[in-house]
């Protein structure tokens, strides 16, 4: 998920940390959960916030947004003060990584 620079940095900031990171830390089936703040781009778009969550497959991800506690993450979605520019890729490892 890659999040614009918000109108209130601090109040979003605030907002990720103390709410929207709990409730998407309990989805089902997550493998790993990273934020990058104020990630460095070599080129292109600058973003406030990177967050990369990863599940062992598709079905995974899907069943984790569909249980209450996916619910719940995309509703609270509407309090985050920042526009996202991409929200779920499917990234296959390529063979021999």
């Amino acid at each position: 998920m890659t999040y614009d620079t918000p109108r209130d940095p601090t109040a979003f900031d605030r907002h990720y940390r103390e709410v929207h990171r709990p409730l998407t830390a309990r989805l089902p089936g997550i493998l790993s959960y990273t934020v990058n703040r104020a990630p460095r781009p070599v080129r292109g778009q600058v973003y406030h916030q990177v967050v990369e969550v990863t599940w062992p497959d598709w079905d995974a991800v899907e069943r984790a947004f569909a249980s209450p506690e996916g619910r719940a993450a995309a509703t609270d979605m509407a309090n985050l003060d920042a526009p996202t520019r991409s929200c779920l890729y499917q990234l296959p490892e390529a063979p021999g990584r």
